[in-house]
């Protein structure tokens, strides 16, 4: 079945829950090298910080990954000679694409893997000249309005609820079929190619 997507652009999964998002994670960590970016979007509590927390995981960073919500970003040292370091960005507070280049991200692009939540719409710059991958998080379901707020994965929140990842290819170097593990918790839904809406 993956193997008839790979011209494909896009491509929508679910996670049935904390296990899969790691699954999904771990396996595109092994497919990540120095240059690479992903843009992660998503509602607060969608799974972001849990992702890029199981990516460092398979990227053997040994550095403990936490939303970098009050410091902006984390250069993350990978102590595993050949594996790319992971910098971590919270974009979130960042008002533009010039607020964002400030950071001076691109002095590390060459030799890490970077992840920035929240970047859609300022992260476009960053990548112009190695294309990035998009991971849109969304809660599948009905939410319940009397429920407290999620703010991610953890051991209080619900393991089993759903997760949808819409995976935008946008000139990225992947084949997006070669990013669906064989896992029991993830299953691939559909893609949709050049030519699709």
């Amino acid at each position: 079945m993956a193997e008839s997507i790979k011209s494909q652009d896009s491509l929508v999964i679910t996670v049935a829950n904390r296990t899969g998002t790691t699954a999904v994670a771990h396996h595109l960590a092994t497919h990540l090298r120095g240059g690479d970016g992903l843009v992660l979007t998503g509602d607060l509590g969608a799974g972001k910080t849990t992702f890029t927390q199981a990516l460092a995981t398979g990227l053997k960073i040994t550095d403990p990954v936490k939303s970098p919500t009050f410091v902006i970003a984390h250069h993350h040292r990978n102590q595993h000679p050949g594996l790319p370091d992971l910098v971590h960005v919270d974009a979130y507070r960042i008002s533009g694409a010039d607020e964002l280049a400030s950071l001076d991200l691109d002095t590390d692009l060459e030799q890490s893997v970077t992840v920035i939540e929240w970047g859609r719409g300022l992260a476009e710059a960053l990548f112009a000249t190695t294309g990035w991958l998009e991971l849109d998080f969304q809660r599948c379901g009905t939410p319940d309005p009397t429920a407290p707020m999620v703010t991610d994965f953890s051991e209080a929140d619900d393991h089993d609820e759903s997760r949808r990842i819409v995976v935008c290819d946008h000139h990225s170097r992947f084949h997006l079929a070669e990013l669906i593990p064989d896992h029991p918790a993830v299953v691939f839904e559909e893609s949709t190619g050049p030519d699709q809406p």
